[in-house]
């Protein structure tokens, strides 16, 4: 039987951001093996059933430190941002296993046993606990995205916008071949972590925007900038990340897929009630755009409420996080739906 504990009631008492934690005990994953999940979780903006609730994924080596002191996501949300947490409540939980609130004992080390659906059944929970009927949005980047599809196919009725940014419904081949040879590294490197992020930023970025950035220069006699950028970001995750929380979250990766390997895929998504705005970007090597159109179009043949909006950039899959401007822009119309709807529920009261 599921037991569920949370931890922290009283939201008086605490920061916004503090991190929370919701234990729930003999979760069975899809492989059938049960588990004790401590599910941990920040809130950002306004008071929890305050205001409109905004659910944010992290991506692969993200955490729920959406904004603030080192906050990923800055750019997009934050007080007078596109999402204005003058006007919405931010809530964003880790992926169980990721390892952000540095406990030893809520990493998970039989990774395999679980895939992206387990981790959105984990959210679902959550959500039921802290009594959230509604989610206004879930916005996530690349695997955050994923989830965010998986969430939205199990409870079809929450989400009012789901916008997948820079991921798909499904981990491709591409994707799951590159998961491989990443759980391979991951397995098999002396220097697993940095040699698995050296290895990953090359997926993340293109051909072009190496060239732009690095032109063939050199830091010195015998390396080039570009190597050395890639030391760089494969020494800094070995600073901060752990290998188990690494091979945890590449497996959510490699394990994205609404269909379950065998349902059709417009009749798994014709139950989600959102409105579905897709952010995909036309350079990733990635997750590629091709895919993202693909789905678009499918999806278009059955629902009216279908969007999708294609970042410019020679950045690759990374864009998401460096061309904010754009992606500003496209979300902007969609949050500042609900400021009118509450003007105009405010003028009726008055």
């Amino acid at each position: 039987m599921l037991l569920l504990k949370w931890h922290l009631f009283n939201y008086s008492k605490l920061e916004m951001n503090e991190l929370q934690y919701i234990t729930i005990q003999n979760f069975t994953t899809s492989t059938g093996k049960a588990h004790t999940i401590n599910l941990s979780y920040q809130t950002f903006g306004k008071a929890l059933h305050t205001a409109p609730i905004v659910l944010v994924n992290h991506a692969l080596t993200g955490n729920s430190n959406v904004i603030g002191k080192d906050g990923w996501w800055n750019d997009l949300i934050g007080i007078n941002k596109c999402i204005d947490t003058n006007n919405y409540t931010i809530i964003a939980f880790n992926t169980p296993g990721n390892g952000f609130d540095n406990n030893l004992e809520n990493l998970i080390e039989d990774y395999k046993n679980f895939t992206a659906k387990d981790v959105a059944k984990l959210f679902s929970i959550a959500l039921d606990l802290l009594k959230i009927e509604q989610l206004f949005a879930v916005i996530g980047g690349s695997v955050g995205g994923g989830l965010a599809w998986e969430l939205a196919v199990l409870k079809p009725n929450l989400i009012q916008h789901l916008i997948p940014i820079a991921t798909d419904w499904k981990s491709t081949d591409w994707i799951i071949a590159n998961c491989h040879i990443q759980d391979a590294i991951l397995n098999n490197s002396t220097e697993p972590l940095a040699d698995s992020r050296m290895h990953a930023m090359t997926l993340y970025r293109t051909p072009e925007s190496l060239a732009q950035k690095f032109a063939r220069t050199k830091k010195n006699d015998s390396l080039y900038n570009v190597e050395s950028w890639l030391n760089y970001h494969g020494d800094n995750l070995n600073k901060r990340f752990n290998l188990s929380a690494y091979k945890m979250m590449n497996q959510v990766l490699k394990t994205i897929d609404i269909s379950d390997g065998e349902k059709d895929f417009l009749e798994v998504a014709s139950a989600i009630s959102s409105d579905i705005h897709i952010i995909t970007i036309n350079s990733d090597l990635f997750f590629k755009a091709e895919e993202n159109w693909n789905a678009y179009v499918d999806l278009k043949s059955i629902k009216d409420n279908v969007n999708i909006h294609e970042i410019k950039s020679i950045h690759g899959h990374d864009a998401f996080l460096i061309e904010f401007d754009q992606l500003a822009r496209f979300l902007k119309p969609i949050f500042k739906v609900e400021l009118k709807t509450n003007k105009t529920l405010n003028k009726q009261v008055a």
